[in-house]
């Protein structure tokens, strides 16, 4: 099992901004401390937060990558849809091409994951919802 390290202040987001947490229920992480960080051991890039969709988890189950079943022995404890997990990125991207990508939480997405996929695609797939709603509000509509 990886322990967790000490989180370094110089994580950041896909957005160049304080890495978030991906998520804790399941605990989530290469480090499984809720966040997509990825240290040098980390060579597959366990990057992106992504929310798992039953798509999703069944394109990865065919492609050998199995989500759903749990694997105790690697502090894994399964995944059902609407978990947030920090999916290798290149099994994210892999997903896009075969139309399954499941939605991304940028604010938790590591930058490193621009290593492998393009942030338009991450942006495209985007389910973060602003801190501050009234950017969505332009008031009432106007005739």
């Amino acid at each position: 099992m990886n322990q967790p390290a000490t989180r370094p202040t110089t994580e950041r987001n896909v957005l160049g901004e304080p890495l978030e947490s991906c998520g804790t229920e399941p605990m989530t992480g290469f480090f499984r401390d809720g966040d997509c960080r990825c240290g040098p051991e980390d060579v597959g890039l366990h990057a992106v937060c992504a929310v798992m969709t039953p798509e999703f988890l069944d394109h990865q189950r065919s492609v050998g990558n199995d989500l759903v079943t749990p694997r105790p022995e690697w502090n894994f404890p399964g995944l059902v849809p609407g978990d947030r997990w920090c999916v290798v990125a290149i099994r994210w991207f892999q997903a896009y091409r075969d139309g399954a990508a499941a939605p991304v939480v940028l604010a938790a997405t590591s930058e490193r994951a621009l290593e492998v996929v393009p942030l338009a695609l991450l942006i495209e797939h985007s389910v973060d919802v602003p801190s501050d709603l009234s950017a969505l509000d332009d008031g009432p509509p106007t005739e």
